[in-house]
């Protein structure tokens, strides 16, 4: 099983750290320019910052470095995130509602597996398999 706890967070953590790259640091004055026409707030600030949280939280859970962080670090930025850039309740046309749900929806797994990778470390303690390291502040 300890081969399925690394291919899950192999598997768990891309999304985060391409993200990161991509769209919040590489690609970040288009990413702040729509957060911005959503009503995120200070933009131009929190792309970049998220960005950083999120590559260093999805880096922080595929190596098991403080995984534990690295997963605080994925929730909080998730959270606030599904709520703001993914609000299909606010849609009028049928197609953006369904896209923005799509997201909302992936978003909400995605919050609940980062929140199982903190549930693990905090139960496997310094033992957690195929990591660089236990948790840092839980377990």
């Amino acid at each position: 099983m300890d081969a399925v706890f690394l291919i899950g967070r192999i598997l768990f953590a891309p999304v985060f750290i391409a993200s990161g790259v991509v769209a919040h640091l590489a690609q970040r004055k288009p990413t702040a320019e729509y957060a911005k026409a959503v009503g995120a707030p200070a933009p131009e600030v929190t792309v970049p910052l998220t960005g950083v949280m999120i590559l260093l939280g999805g880096l922080s859970v595929l190596f098991g470095l403080w995984a534990d962080v690295g997963a605080i670090l994925l929730v909080l930025f998730l959270v606030p995130t599904t709520f703001i850039m993914h609000a299909f309740w606010k849609e009028e046309d049928p197609q953006a509602e369904q896209m923005q749900m799509a997201m909302f929806m992936k978003n909400t797994a995605l919050t609940g597996g980062a929140l199982i990778v903190l549930f693990l470390y905090d139960a496997y303690g310094d033992d957690a398999p195929v990591s660089l390291t236990g948790p840092l502040l839980f377990g």
